[in-house]
C-alpha cells in the first residue's frame, strides 16, 4: 500500500518539466497559463525584437518616401474636363414666362470671336466652346488656309488658337486655346425641334466690339440642304429667321432651354422672299461627332454606299418614291450588295428613303464597317439586301 511518501508530493515542476530537468523556452511553449501572457506582453514591448523593429523602419521609410513623392508633385490633383450635354431638348410651352435675356447670358460667356490671317488677307467668324480645356467649334471654310488665328473671348481676352482640323462635307473645324476651366456651352439635341418654335442665335458680328450679338428668331425649316461657298451640299441643315450678321457664322444656334442645337454655318439671300436674308445652322449631333473625330484623330471618316442619284416622285407606285439609282462605282458596298442602276431605293434600316437627300442624311447617321439594310424597287418587285458599308474614298 503506497504510503504519503511514495512520490504524489513531488513538486509540480518535477512532473511537468523535461527530463533534461531544463525549461521549455516561453515561445516555444504550445499552452501558457493565463498569469503568464501579460508578462510575455510587457517584456515584449520593454524589448523590440527584430519583425518588430524592422515593421517601425519600414513604416519610417514608406512615410518618408510618401512624403518626397508629395513634395515632387506625384500627387497632383487631376484635371477635371467639363463637357456639358443634355439628354434631349426642352420644349417651348405656350407661356411665355421663358427668360430669354438669361438664357442668353448664360450662353454668351461660351461664344468667342474667331480672328483668321491668310496669305489673301483677314476675316473674322465666331465660334463655340463646348470643352472647359479650351476646345472650340468653328467653321472649316473659316480657318482655311489660316496663317495666323487669334480667339477674343466675350470677356475681351485675346489668345493665339491652333487648328486641330476641319470637315468641309459639314463645314466644320476644331480650334484649341491654351489654358483650362473656360465656359462652356451645353450641347442638346436638334431630334425633337419643331418648325415654328422660338430659336436664339448668337454670335460676333463683323468690326463690333463689346462682346458677342443675340437675335431672336423661329426654326423656319428642318433638313434643308443649302451649298456652301465651294459650291458643296451642305445637308440636313436647321434653317431660322433669326439674324446672322456677317462674322457670326459657328456661333451658336439655341432651343428655348438655353441648350445649343446647331451651329450656325451659311447664309443666303431668297429672292422668292423678298431678299429675306436666311440663316443655316449644322445639326448639334452632327457637330459633336466631327468634333471627337478630328480630337481624336485629326481627321473625319464618312460612311460610303457607293452611288449617285436622283429623287422619284410619284413613279405609279407608293412603294417607288425614294432615291433612283443612276450610277453605281465598281467594287462599292452598292455593288457588292447587287444594287443596279435603275434600282429606287425606299427605306434604309426600315426607315423610309423619300428622296435621294434623306439617303445622303442617312448616310451621317453611320460609320464606315457597319451594316445596313436597304430596300428598292426593281421592275415592279421589292427587294432586300443587306450593304456593309466603308469610308469614303477621297
Amino acid at each position: 500500500m503506497p504510503t504519503e511518501d511514495d512520490g504524489l508530493d513531488e513538486p509540480e515542476e518535477d512532473l511537468l518539466g523535461p527530463p533534461s530537468g531544463t525549461w521549455i523556452p516561453q515561445d516555444d511553449r504550445l499552452w501558457r497559463h493565463p498569469s503568464e501572457v501579460g508578462f510575455i506582453r510587457s517584456a515584449r514591448e520593454a524589448k523590440p525584437t527584430a519583425w518588430s523593429t524592422g515593421l517601425l523602419s519600414g513604416t519610417i521609410g514608406a512615410l518618408l518616401v510618401f512624403g518626397m513623392m508629395a513634395v515632387a508633385g506625384f500627387f497632383r490633383p487631376a484635371t477635371v474636363l467639363e463637357e456639358r450635354a443634355v439628354p434631349a431638348p426642352v420644349i417651348e410651352t405656350s407661356s411665355s414666362a421663358t427668360d430669354i435675356p438669361s438664357l442668353a447670358a448664360r450662353a454668351r460667356p461660351a461664344i468667342v470671336k474667331v480672328e483668321v490671317r491668310t496669305s489673301g488677307g483677314e476675316s473674322s467668324a465666331s465660334g463655340v466652346i463646348f470643352r472647359s480645356d479650351g476646345h472650340l467649334l468653328t467653321n472649316a471654310h473659316v480657318v482655311e488656309g489660316a496663317a495666323e488665328l487669334i480667339v477674343q473671348m466675350a470677356d475681351g481676352r485675346r489668345m493665339p488658337g491652333r487648328i486641330l482640323g476641319g470637315d468641309p462635307e459639314t463645314d466644320l473645324a476644331v480650334v484649341k486655346i491654351a489654358g483650362e476651366g473656360y465656359p462652356v456651352a451645353t450641347l442638346g439635341q436638334s431630334t425633337g425641334l419643331r418648325v415654328g418654335e422660338t430659336a436664339i442665335a448668337i454670335g460676333s458680328p463683323l468690326g463690333l466690339e463689346g462682346g458677342p450679338s443675340v437675335s431672336v428668331g423661329v426654326i423656319s425649316a428642318l433638313s434643308r440642304s443649302v451649298k456652301a461657298g465651294d459650291g458643296r451640299p451642305l445637308l440636313d441643315m436647321i434653317q431660322t429667321d433669326a439674324s446672322i450678321a456677317p462674322g457670326s457664322s459657328g456661333g451658336a444656334l439655341l432651343d428655348m432651354s438655353g441648350s445649343v442645337v446647331g451651329i450656325t454655318t451659311a447664309i443666303a439671300i431668297d429672292s422668292k422672299v423678298g431678299g429675306q436674308s436666311l440663316g443655316f445652322a449644322t445639326p448639334v449631333e452632327v457637330a459633336r461627332d466631327v468634333a471627337h473625330q478630328l480630337i481624336s484623330t485629326g481627321r473625319v471618316v464618312h460612311a460610303w454606299l457607293g452611288i449617285e442619284g436622283e429623287d422619284v416622285i410619284d413613279a405609279g407606285s407608293t412603294d417607288a418614291d425614294g432615291a433612283r439609282v443612276r450610277t453605281v462605282v465598281p467594287l462599292s458596298p452598292a455593288a457588292e450588295a447587287g444594287i443596279q442602276v435603275g434600282d429606287v431605293i425606299t427605306a434604309i434600316d426600315g426607315k423610309p428613303v423619300t428622296s435621294m437627300l434623306t439617303l445622303m442624311v442617312s448616310m451621317r447617321t453611320h460609320a464606315p464597317g457597319e451594316g445596313i439594310v436597304v430596300k428598292f424597287w426593281r421592275g415592279g418587285q421589292t427587294s432586300v439586301v443587306r450593304a456593309t458599308l466603308r469610308e469614303r474614298p477621297s
